[in-house]
């Protein structure tokens, strides 16, 4: 620790000299994905970046006694480009290759998570958001959000639950599932949703008996067929607010600064002035611990490993050649492990529907969240004011949160689960 005062000024002069965000958060401040996007600023870091963090270390480690030369490290380099001029998805917040691709159809695809065959899933690396909740007796399924997939082969396809129908809706989607609860169907029905159930014109059984019932699979291919036959041109999406790629890396590099300089001993003893690094999270949805998840914070990739509670990784064929056809994904495909950007945990009010079978989650309202990206965890509060507005994540303070760009992993925890890191 750096219990010298004045060196501890002298740190504090040089971050602030330089326009490096301070990594101490003061109550009542707005954390790093909040602040002011000043164009002026990125140009800055785009054509300086490498001179300012050359002379901070310089400085620093000029400052700094031998055994602290904590900033003798390389930082990951910041892209030059300046990106005001990019166009960038409204699902996952990366630049897109072309601007046509902004409000192509998406798509929200049950997908299952069952030990009876379901998995290892298939295409679930290019979902762009994926909410994952009990569907029943414990056992969570997936409600999977893709725009523009390139993937041979997506699925298993599974039925609907009503809860996962709220979430999909301001996503502007083709829902597409296999049958599913009475209440979920009448809600298909009745909110005149463009609606893809089990259809072997665009979908097709895997002959790969192991998957039991769990063997039916689209394609991109089908799937963009069926939007063309629909006249199903663009989608009205509604996405979450997004840190832009440099905002993103610089709030990485802060937080890299934070850590090797520890400085501010007095602030850092006061943890709830400061947002802390995770390295593991840890989600207990209530069901079988077979269902339980946890991620570990992989810092060369800025991503979150994905595992079950046992320790397996879960993975995921990924079938990159759109043109395979309807093939089995075994043996066509390879594995990969789920490794999302953003992994966010929404506590939810639930409990066990009126049939005593399936579950009932409450979708609107508001409730705790925890967002982590980046490295650390932004603790805060969902909000949903009706079926057909986009969930919000606010922070302590009320302001809504940036999402990082990327995948983004939502579970919803019941109450009586937990989200441990």
């Amino acid at each position: 620790m750096h219990k010298d005062k004045k060196m501890e000024e002298k740190l504090e002069s040089i971050i602030d000299k330089n326009g490096i965000s301070n990594p101490i958060k003061k109550p009542g401040s707005k954390n790093t994905a909040t602040k002011k996007r000043d164009w002026l600023t990125i140009s800055f870091l785009s054509l300086g970046i490498v001179f300012i963090f050359g002379g901070v270390t310089c400085c620093l480690i000029g400052l700094l006694k031998p055994e602290e030369e904590v900033l003798a490290v390389d930082f990951p380099e910041i892209p030059s480009s300046i990106e005001k001029e990019e166009v960038y998805s409204a699902l996952t917040g990366k630049v897109l290759s072309s601007p046509e691709l902004k409000n192509a159809p998406t798509f929200c695809i049950q997908i299952p998570n069952g030990l009876d065959g379901a998995r290892p899933q298939v295409g679930l690396t290019e979902a762009g958001v994926i909410f994952e909740a009990i569907a029943e007796a414990g056992i969570t399924r997936f409600a999977a959000i893709f725009q523009n997939p390139l993937s041979a082969v997506i699925g298993p396809i599974r039925s609907l639950r009503v809860y996962y129908l709220d979430w999909d809706t301001p996503f502007g989607c083709a829902i597409v599932h296999a049958g599913g609860a009475a209440d979920a169907l009448a809600a298909v029905r009745a909110g005149g949703y463009l609606d893809l159930t089990e259809n072997y014109n665009y979908m097709y059984r895997g002959t790969d008996y192991s998957r039991r019932w769990n063997n039916l699979f689209t394609t991109a291919t089908n799937l963009k067929q069926f939007a063309s036959d629909m006249g199903f041109s663009s989608s009205d999406l509604k996405g979450f607010p997004r840190l832009l790629p440099l905002e993103a890396e610089r709030e990485r590099i802060d937080r890299l600064i934070a850590e090797k300089l520890d400085i501010l001993e007095e602030a850092k003893e006061n943890t709830s002035e400061i947002i802390p690094e995770v390295g593991e999270i840890n989600l207990r949805l209530g069901g079988a611990t077979s269902f339980n998840v946890r991620y570990n914070y992989d810092a060369s990739s800025n991503s979150y490993r994905r595992s079950y509670a046992s320790g397996e990784a879960h993975e995921v064929y990924k079938c990159p050649d759109e043109n395979l056809g309807e093939v089995n994904p075994e043996g066509s495909c390879n594995l990969v492990q789920m490794a999302p950007s953003v992994v966010i945990a929404m506590i939810v009010d639930e409990g066990r529907a009126a049939d005593g079978y399936y579950e009932s989650i409450k979708t609107t309202g508001s409730g705790k969240v925890y967002v982590f990206q980046n490295g650390l965890v932004i603790r805060g509060t969902w909000e949903k004011a009706s079926k057909a507005e986009q969930i919000k994540f606010l922070d302590e303070n009320g302001v809504e949160i940036l999402l990082a760009p990327g995948q983004t992993f939502i579970s919803a925890v019941p109450g009586y689960g937990s989200v441990e890191f």
